[in-house]
């Protein structure tokens, strides 16, 4: 199992890392932003909306989650175009970099705009650049691996983007509590310093993915004139393997997402401050990084399916833990185990469904995936914000609901891709379960 890595994952994996800090600062920041008294909010702030019996509170937090899941919905539902286009056209590179630029901008204008209606706009500025960054990369890294190794590369490459990721949070409370700063006698708040950090971190990937990635050899897609997802398996009963990881990947990413929004009703029910949101929040992505590769590695020698199956069984109690624990160790502790729950799920889901990839449709097929995690975080963090009016357990215990469905389906739909012995991988067979 010695480690055999290409140089350009290690360039992707890089760029994606410095990328992924710059973002987390914005998931960490924009809800305590939003939260301030310095961005104007809409007028409607603090009424309720009656749904029938029900009166929604139209409250700063389901707006935070509206900012926060409107990246993930324009980022998810675009993935599959951005993918399906890159992989017609070959061009991954450009498509990268068209991305990073739109993430820089979006970054760029927080700096200048401080109302509620711009902060929307850009955010779905950076969702739509994200969509053309995300499918692409992991493509590339599919491609650039073979079978016996995908399941390491992938570990490897979420490993580095989540370092940046748990990093992010952090370094953003740090940077937001020490402000205000004074530079060449020109005074920055903690807000705008974290925005700056955004902008050169998407400046750094630009910078790092020109310089260093080319596009790869062309090969041409055996079907890919279409985008169309299979929900049906065609090679038997039961559902598509790979629409099967999707779902149960927006269910997994919707676990970890609902706790963003709510830092404010935390940090009080916890009696904390932002530090300590922060590491809670870290918690989870450090544990990813931890992970990951060892994960990886291991599903590449022993198969996908029994790291999918564990991680789920390991994801309910720990997303459940975190609607009633009244201790901001016990809450890191949970953050922490549910990370280690996450990552037996996300890089042997993307290594199974590469190894289902035809010729020429990587970015098509994992974006199905990538985008199932936009669509979890977006769904999270616009849910966690509607649900806690209700009361504070309730958006934990509706997504391990959830959760349960993801085993479901993972246990009864998702099976082995490859032959799995003392050497590595093997042949493709049939992915379907028992």
């Amino acid at each position: 199992m010695r480690p055999n890595v290409d140089t350009r994952i290690l360039a992707l994996a890089l760029a994606r890392m410095v990328d992924a800090l710059a973002n987390s600062f914005l998931v960490v920041v924009l809800p305590l932003y939003i939260g301030s008294q310095l961005v104007s909010m809409p007028s409607f702030v603090g009424t309720t909306l009656p749904l029938g019996p029900v009166r929604l509170p139209l409250s700063t937090e389901l707006l935070i989650g509206v900012v926060l899941s409107l990246f993930g919905f324009l980022n998810s539902f675009s993935q599959p175009f951005t993918g399906s286009l890159s992989d017609r056209t070959g061009r991954r590179r450009v498509f990268l970099l068209t991305g990073l630029a739109l993430v820089a901008v979006g970054s760029a204008g927080y700096l200048v705009f401080a109302d509620y209606g711009s902060i929307l706009v850009m955010r779905a500025l950076q969702g739509i650049g994200a969509a053309f960054t995300i499918p692409v990369t992991v493509a590339l890294v599919n491609e650039l691996s073979g079978e016996d190794e995908r399941g390491g590369n992938f570990g490897l490459f979420n490993t580095f983007r989540l370092l940046g990721f748990g990093t992010g949070p952090l370094v953003a409370g740090a940077v937001v509590t020490a402000g205000p700063y004074s530079v060449a006698g020109v005074e920055i708040s903690g807000f705008d310093a974290a925005f700056l950090v955004a902008v050169v971190g998407a400046a750094v990937s630009f910078v790092l993915i020109a310089l260093l990635i080319e596009d790869p050899e062309r090969t041409d897609s055996e079907a890919a004139d279409d985008i169309s997802l299979s929900v049906r398996n065609p090679d038997g009963s039961g559902l598509d393997p790979v629409f099967a990881l999707g779902v149960a990947t927006v269910v997994m990413a919707l676990s970890i997402a609902m706790y963003a929004p709510l830092a404010n009703v935390i940090n009080e029910r916890l009696d904390q401050g932002t530090f300590l949101f922060s590491v809670q929040f870290g918690a989870t992505v450090l544990a990813n990084v931890v992970f990951q590769y060892p994960i990886g590695r291991l599903s590449d020698r022993y198969g996908r399916r029994p790291f999918l199956v564990g991680g789920f069984v390991l994801l309910l109690p720990t997303t459940l833990a975190q609607g009633f624990v009244q201790s901001p160790l016990v809450m890191i502790l949970a953050r922490f185990l549910q990370g280690v729950a996450v990552a037996a799920v996300f890089a042997p889901s993307l290594a199974l469904a590469g190894d289902l990839a035809k010729a020429g449709q990587s970015g098509s097929t994992l974006s199905i995936l990538t985008m199932g995690f936009g669509l979890g975080v977006a769904f999270g963090t616009l849910f966690s914000g509607i649900l806690v009016g209700f009361g504070f357990a309730v958006p934990f215990v509706a997504a391990t609901a959830l959760g349960s469905v993801g085993l479901l389906l993972v246990y009864t739909q998702v099976g082995e891709t490859v032959e799995v012995g003392e050497g590595g991988g093997g042949s493709p067979s049939p992915a379907r379960g028992d």
